[in-house]
């Protein structure tokens, strides 16, 4: 068993519901176990600016699965609850990301652990530090690296 974090994030519909559903998918696979959640956060959206603002959240599990094993119950997730195929980093239902797992270091054509873009986005760092503040990436800790970006516009909702 390793821990990993996900992250969680959804721009249309019931986001928060959406978020709590994947969630509790996730609570029903075996070999994953959901330790504990942030706080949901209201975020701006990245990357495609002209869409709805998303509600993101984080999950520290613990987990029997590999990477990729792992990477493909959150897409399988993903495409339970209704995910289709549309622009990157444009409007969905639901994403469920891999963001970093203890002891790996990961670079497929499917996969990167950390995630490659986890140290840019104040929607994975503010609730991330929520779960694992001491995690240590790059030679700091996520809540290092959290207070050196722009987090404005980055506003709790719920938890």
């Amino acid at each position: 068993m390793r821990k990993a974090a996900l992250g969680f994030g959804s721009n249309l519909g019931d986001r928060i519901g959406m978020i709590e559903a994947a969630i509790a998918a996730l609570r029903d696979e075996p070999g994953i176990e959901v330790l504990s959640l942030s706080p949901a956060y209201s975020t701006p959206p990245w990357g495609l600016e002209d869409q709805p603002d998303f509600i993101n959240s984080c999950a520290l599990i613990e987990t029997s699965l590999e990477p990729e094993a792992l990477l493909s119950v959150c897409k399988g997730v993903e495409k339970a609850l209704g995910r289709q195929a549309g622009v990157r980093w444009g409007p969905r239902l639901i994403d469920v990301d891999v963001l970093w797992m203890d002891g790996v270091a990961l670079r497929s054509p499917t996969l990167t652990l950390p995630h490659p873009r986890i140290l840019e986005r104040a929607f994975v760092l503010v609730p991330l530090a929520k779960i694992l503040p001491d995690l240590m990436i790059e030679g700091r800790t996520i809540t290092q690296h959290r207070d050196t970006i722009d987090t404005e516009g980055v506003e709790q909702v719920a938890g």
